[in-house]
């Protein structure tokens, strides 16, 4: 017995954890729901507690380096306290808040390469290792950031990439954000190299955040500029948002002699 108890603190013939979600759909703001079940191993253990969160994947960046770290939010206990013994299954159902800020990671269908957003489920075990288990979910845009997505490609843009950042913008809920970077065209493409877009949503409205890469040339060098407004979430017209989109690029095209 205590070479099993030794075992079962390195992970080896542990209880184990295993999660399956209603359905890997959600919205900002929303919630994801399902099932957490629990099988002993070897030995009786301790459960102190059930944690259930939601785990993105977060581009770091220095002056030099870049890396990727899994990084937890939204994190909710939803259970522990007990002992589940020796082959013994136990299940219970949860239900998680998704953020409003939490990263969009599929649009029209298409799946945001890079974008990755899970359930991660982990018990905690006095001395015991628990990889936990994690499982995918799939965070479609609300309406009012899929309108102004359809409204930037009605002015010309085209998606090229998206990536979530480690750091706080104003506004900002949790420990990163997400850019959605655009490709230019037309009038846009003569001063702009690309156009990186943030949406900062709470329950009243959403932030939009533009951050404009400007061409470089003979005579002025380049440099990003940022631009900020406000839309609620009721504000889903796709022909006046292109219009409240283009003002925004015009006026700061003009603060700096772009246009």
């Amino acid at each position: 017995m205590g070479m099993k108890r030794f075992m079962s603190r390195l992970g080896v013939g542990a209880a184990e954890v295993e999660t399956v979600l209603d359905r890997p759909e959600t919205l900002p703001g929303a919630v994801v729901t399902g099932q957490t079940t629990i099988t002993g191993g070897k030995v009786d253990q301790e459960i102190e507690k059930i944690l259930v969160a939601l785990e993105a994947t977060v581009e770091v960046e220095t002056e030099d380096s870049t890396w990727y770290e899994q990084v937890t939010f939204g994190s909710q206990q939803i259970g522990g306290g007990f002992v589940i013994r020796a082959g013994e299954q136990q299940s219970g159902r949860f239900e998680l808040a998704v953020p409003w800020q939490t990263p969009i990671t599929d649009v029209g269908g298409w799946h945001l390469h890079g974008m990755k957003i899970g359930v991660r489920t982990t018990l905690s075990i006095p001395g015991a290792l628990d990889p936990g288990d994690l499982d995918p979910v799939n965070v479609h845009p609300l309406p009012v950031q899929e309108a102004v997505l359809a409204a930037l490609g009605d002015l010309g843009f085209q998606f090229r990439s998206a990536d979530v950042e480690k750091g706080r913008l104003h506004g900002s809920e949790l420990p990163f954000y997400q850019e959605i970077e655009l490709a230019p065209s037309g009038e846009y493409a003569r001063r702009i190299k690309e156009l990186e877009v943030t949406f900062l949503v709470d329950g009243a409205g959403m932030d939009i955040v533009l951050e404009a890469d400007r061409r470089g040339g003979l005579l002025h060098s380049g440099g990003d500029q940022l631009s900020r407004f406000r839309v609620g979430h009721h504000d889903t017209d796709r022909r006046a948002l292109a219009g409240a989109l283009h003002e925004q690029l015009q006026a700061l095209g003009a603060r700096r002699g772009w246009f």
